[in-house]
């Protein structure tokens, strides 16, 4: 998938999310399913994955090359992401990456603020994704908790389903 195709799949899921959350009731944001994640905890968690993703790749490249090496494999298709991250989370069944475990519920006061960063770190993502380069799309690779190392070009398509996937889970859930 090229950039600007991946770009604006960032846009395009990041958009169906935030136009749910901000039609769903205010109490959803801070009651869920019995066992299951709030509203505010999905829209917290989804921030607190683009966050680092956009720091890393705010870093000059050659620094990322030489913390995390080069990628050593082709770059993978949105498909078999998706299929390897689904993979993935049946092997760990339902255990959560230690950065989103005892998420707190986000007071509802915090929820417009929690919405307007996360629209912010998508655009910034939207951004960078069109401004690097290919070759740094395809050789740099960055560490996913889950996945492990992954191009950058993979971990934004990821970054993109990932999105939808909560999204889901939103909608099947409220």
């Amino acid at each position: 998938m090229d950039k600007d195709a991946i770009a604006d799949l960032i846009d395009t899921k990041h958009s169906e999310l935030i136009t749910w959350l901000e039609n769903q009731p205010d109490d959803s944001w801070t009651l869920g399913p019995e066992g299951k994640w709030t509203t505010g905890q999905q829209a917290l968690h989804l921030l607190q994955s683009i966050v680092p993703l956009n720091n890393a790749l705010s870093m000059p490249k050659f620094l990322l090359r030489f913390k995390f090496g080069k990628a050593n494999r082709p770059v993978r298709d949105y498909d078999a992401i998706v299929k390897r991250y689904h993979e993935r989370l049946l092997e760990v069944k339902g255990k959560t990456f230690k950065g989103s475990q005892n998420m707190k519920i986000p007071p509802l006061e915090d929820k417009q603020y929690i919405l307007n960063r996360l629209q912010t770190e998508e655009k910034k993502l939207e951004y960078k994704t069109r401004r690097i380069s290919d070759k740094n799309l395809d050789t740099v690779v960055l560490p996913h908790p889950l996945l492990g190392k992954m191009p950058v070009r993979e971990i934004i398509m990821w970054t993109a389903y990932h999105v939808e996937h909560h999204t889901e889970t939103l909608k099947a859930n409220y």
